[in-house]
């Protein structure tokens, strides 16, 4: 399944560091986005535009989780000649990441 049947998502922007917010719909999924959405997986499925860390900031009071991503917006809005300077198509990137589905219950 992909993650975006589980979550939705919103992105920030400080320099050439992005933030990715994913919460969930529903509580109930928390924990098994927490098993599931590593910091591993999400720098894995953004490779491609992610050149630095990514860590994942657990918020279980929200059921959502804060990825800080850096040196992911190819120098920063004010330096990159990327379409996508602020960094906002990632949330759908990421969205689109397969997921294991949660178990039934």
């Amino acid at each position: 399944m992909k993650l975006r049947e589980l979550a939705h998502s919103r992105t920030g922007d400080k320099g050439n560091t992005l933030n990715i917010s994913v919460v969930c719909y529903d509580a109930r999924h928390y924990e098994h986005l927490r098993t599931v959405l590593t910091a591993e997986r999400v720098k894995a499925h953004l490779a491609d535009v992610v050149r630095g860390s990514v860590v994942r900031y657990e918020l279980p009071a929200v059921a959502a989780f804060n990825f800080v991503l850096g040196d992911a917006l190819g120098g920063g809005v004010t330096r990159s000649l990327a379409l996508d300077a602020h960094g906002k198509s990632l949330s759908s990137a990421l969205m689109g990441l397969e997921i294991e589905a949660p178990p039934r219950g």
